[in-house]
């Protein structure tokens, strides 16, 4: 294996910074060739000099000067601003681009690699989720490959290794259920920030967190799911899997059933989409099935996890909806972490924003842009932020 150039967008975060891990094991298989972070310019400066990549990018331009400065003695070049991440995704001097930005604002870049024709490591879901027809249709196009990062699309890219010609009957996508598995409204009332944020199987970004503990994240992975793997809406089914271990499974029309197993760990499908097709030997923990362990499975509560029944109406009325879903979700979890806003207002805010934005059945990439927006001031005004 050639040795591969990686742009990391998003290289401050919980995926970015595994991925340098990752790296740093490998040096003779992966180089760090662009690093971007929107506002972390300590780590991003501190990631640069140990790395030395081509390019780095400060979303927040009010910070240039300050990574600018640090970086002065090394080679790296040094940009800034929103429209420099789209920009730096144009350069040539990469293989592939690890899309790790949370959220909406990694769209943009991941479209402008497409369009240069870089494979795409995906760990922004959503990315798919607001547009995944205009992405996948150009990924398409220029016939580059998107390979998950997220660890249940991950795990039935790999089951559908050397399936193609097979039809898939459904996919199941296992869920912890996050700290809050068994809770009902009366107890979830009262939860707070800190609280939420304590996931009992994986270390994540904040952002993502709460949505495993609102159910939401496995809402916006169904979408995904549905484009990623170009199935229908009652393709996709969710089962919640507590010691996640089991990290999802593919049933083909004869009834056999695929899965993929492992320790949580997000190590390994970041290393597994960077070095596709190619398995890398590495000394992640193992899981030993010599140690008694149950492998438990039951269905989601939607009556108390209610973003999961949005996100699936999303899923099925398509369109602009789910842009509509994620804009107001980043708003609510936004506030709800700077405790503005009670952890069951998250879903009253999304569900009133669905019902209130224009909906659009076959939306143009500009139209996805305006949605967003209408959603995202619209639940702003909900919230008085």
């Amino acid at each position: 294996m050639n040795q591969k150039r990686i742009a990391i967008f998003g290289s401050t975060g919980s995926i970015g910074t595994q991925a340098l891990d990752v790296i740093a094991a490998n040096p003779g298989l992966f180089t760090a060739e662009i690093l971007t972070a929107q506002t972390n310019d300590a780590l991003l400066i501190e990631q640069a000099r140990r790395f030395q990549p081509n390019v780095v990018v400060i979303g927040d331009d009010r910070k240039y000067e300050t990574v600018k400065q640090a970086l002065a003695d090394t080679n790296t070049k040094v940009f800034a601003g929103e429209q420099a991440l789209v920009e730096a995704a144009a350069m040539d001097c990469y293989d592939m681009m690890l899309a790790a930005i949370v959220g909406y604002a990694g769209l943009k870049p991941t479209l402008q690699a497409i369009q240069l024709g870089k494979p795409i490591a995906l760990a922004n879901k959503e990315t798919l989720v607001v547009a995944g027809d205009i992405v996948m249709r150009l990924a398409a196009e220029k016939k580059i490959p998107v390979i998950p990062v997220d660890s249940e699309h991950s795990a039935i890219f790999q089951c559908l290794v050397g399936e193609g010609r097979n039809k898939i009957e459904k996919i199941i996508l296992t869920a912890s259920g996050g700290p809050f598995l068994g809770k009902k409204p009366n107890f979830l009332v009262n939860v707070k920030r800190d609280h939420a944020l304590q996931h009992p199987n994986w270390s994540m970004g904040a952002k993502i967190s709460i949505d495993s503990a609102t159910l939401m994240n496995k809402g916006l992975e169904m979408i995904e799911a549905r484009w990623l793997f170009n199935l229908q809406p009652d393709q996709i089914q969710v089962l919640v899997h507590p010691q996640s271990i089991i990290h999802s499974m593919v049933q083909f029309e004869d009834g056999s059933i695929k899965a993929q197993m492992g320790l949580p760990d997000m190590k390994l499908p970041i290393q597994y989409a960077m070095a596709f097709p190619q398995r890398i030997a590495n000394d992640f923990p193992r899981y030993d099935f010599r140690k008694p362990s149950n492998l438990t499975f039951e269905e989601p509560d939607t009556k108390t996890f209610r973003n999961l029944v949005l996100a699936t109406d999303a899923l099925y009325k398509g369109g602009n909806m789910p842009c509509i879903l994620n804009a107001a979700n980043e708003i609510a979890v936004y506030a709800f972490l700077r405790n503005r806003i009670g952890f069951l207002d998250m879903t009253e805010v999304v569900e009133q924003t669905m019902q209130k934005v224009t909906f659009i059945e076959k939306p143009t990439l500009e139209e996805y842009f305006d949605s967003d927006g209408e959603a995202r001031n619209f639940a702003a005004s909900l919230i008085h932020m």
